[in-house]
């Protein structure tokens, strides 16, 4: 009663209506806008704290605040921009570098 051929036990039966190319309505999710959306929620002094985080001129960030890492490139004669230490003697100044609690 067995059957030698597996293929006469499971029936495989196939869909009608072509699996042609996707429907042309629905578009990928990152061309939908026609740009990338890469707007950040931070303004031009947070930019320019963010660019000296990344300047290693002035010595690794990692385990230093923002002013300690001025202060001791300072001190060490590497000329780090006034304009950040402007920034970072405000109260409203983020102090912690963007690598904080990150790495």
């Amino acid at each position: 009663m067995a059957s030698k051929d597996i293929k006469g036990f499971y029936r495989q039966t196939k869909k009608k209506g072509g699996g042609g190319a996707p429907d042309p309505a629905q578009t990928p999710a990152l061309i939908a806008h026609g740009s990338l959306d890469l707007v950040d929620d931070y303004g031009e002094e947070e930019e320019r704290l963010r660019q000296f985080d990344m300047d290693m001129r002035y010595g690794p960030c990692i385990g230093l605040g923002r002013l300690q890492r001025w202060e001791r490139a300072t001190a060490m004669g590497l000329n780090p921009p006034p304009d950040v230490a402007r920034i970072l003697q405000r109260p409203s100044a983020a102090l912690e570098c963007l690598w904080d609690g990150r790495v």
